[in-house]
């Protein structure tokens, strides 16, 4: 059961790594005209979703080769997460352009990303006993 578990959450981290990648990139860089699709994106969420992936895709790594370490990028991706939560509000409050669905989706990702650290700090105090 362990080994099943460790797996199904190497795939949804994977999965979730590699979802915020391209839409984060896709945004910074203008690929296939998702760009214009975003309406009012707020830039630095993008950048903070783009930075977030690749300590997404470090802790994949940590997971797969059981590393003592692995809760630490998603720890600092959290930190990254709230501190540019704060920043949108700050943002939102002078009077800044943003989409409402921002909102929610930063708070949806800090959540999950708190959730993967959490589990991924327990899993490392299981492997090094």
């Amino acid at each position: 059961m362990k080994k099943t578990l460790k797996i199904i959450t190497v795939v949804i981290l994977l999965a979730f790594a590699l979802l915020t990648l391209f839409l984060s990139s896709s945004v910074i860089f203008d690929w296939f005209g998702i760009r214009a699709k975003e309406g009012n994106y707020v830039l630095f969420v993008v950048w903070a979703n783009f930075i977030s992936s690749f300590l997404y895709l470090a802790s994949v790594y940590g997971l797969i080769r059981l590393k003592k370490w692995t809760y630490k990028p998603l720890a600092a991706s959290v930190a990254l997460l709230v501190l540019t939560l704060i920043g949108l509000f700050i943002y939102i409050n002078l009077d800044g352009i943003y989409e409402t669905k921002t909102i929610g989706a930063l708070i949806f990702r800090a959540t999950l990303t708190s959730i993967f650290t959490f589990s991924a700090y327990l899993s490392t105090l299981k492997w090094h006993q």
